[in-house]
């Protein structure tokens, strides 16, 4: 069993990491919500102007990998916590320059994809690899909370996407 102190949140931060990390590795097989090969197309959604709605946003870890040996100059690395409540949406944004890796922990959400024609549906236990070639939003169409566990590399500080 590991302990950390205070003055070690980078030790814990690792170790958050490394547990998503390895939860996410067993969970890839339960990759549900991938858009039907028929309905896989460029520019199949438009943006839209949503403002967030019902989701807390909660950076959990984040690492300044500029300043490890990683060669990533200029980004965090970071984790957070998204809590969308019913109805709650989670506004359009790219991921042309923020690769992320999304854990469903718990709920059930949608997604509306730039690159699928049908909303994706995603449960807990599900990963979702967000990469530059996609833009989207989510909403909570259920009547429980969602909780993701999102893992990005964000390059601009000033990005409030979500």
């Amino acid at each position: 069993m590991f302990h950390f102190n205070k003055e070690s949140r980078l030790g814990r931060g690792l170790l958050l990491v490394a547990v998503v990390a390895g939860a996410a590795a067993f969970a890839l097989p339960a990759v549900a919500g991938e858009c039907p090969a028929d309905q896989k197309k460029a520019n199949a959604r438009e943006a839209v102007d949503l403002k967030p709605v019902g989701v807390t946003d909660t950076t959990i870890a984040a690492i300044d990998v500029s300043k490890a040996p990683f060669n990533i100059d200029g980004r965090n690395f970071r984790m957070r916590k998204l809590v969308v409540e019913p109805g709650g949406i989670v506004p359009w944004h790219s991921h042309a320059d923020r690769p992320a890796i999304i854990y469903i922990v718990e709920g059930e959400i949608h997604e509306y994809a730039s690159n699928c024609s049908v909303p994706l549906v995603h449960e807990a236990g599900d990963v979702v690899a967000e990469t530059p070639d996609v833009s989207h939003w989510w909403k909570n169409l259920g009547d429980t909370t969602v909780v993701l566990l999102s893992a990005d590399l964000l390059k601009d500080e000033k990005d409030h996407n979500m």
